[in-house]
């Protein structure tokens, strides 16, 4: 039972951290595009990067 008196109030802290740092990452803007990033990786880029050769 005393167990309780430290479990509860570190699992309210935990869930309030949680929702702060999910509520600071959405005003940053983090979750603006979610889309993009995942339809970028799976276009093909058919044309190799040209390297040049130093002289």
């Amino acid at each position: 039972m005393e167990s309780l008196y430290l479990l509860v109030p570190l699992s309210v802290a935990t869930v309030f951290a949680a929702l702060w740092v999910f509520f600071r990452m959405s005003d940053s803007g983090q979750f603006d595009d979610v889309v993009g990033p995942a339809l970028r990786v799976v276009h093909d880029d058919d044309l190799a990067p040209v390297l040049k050769a130093d002289d």
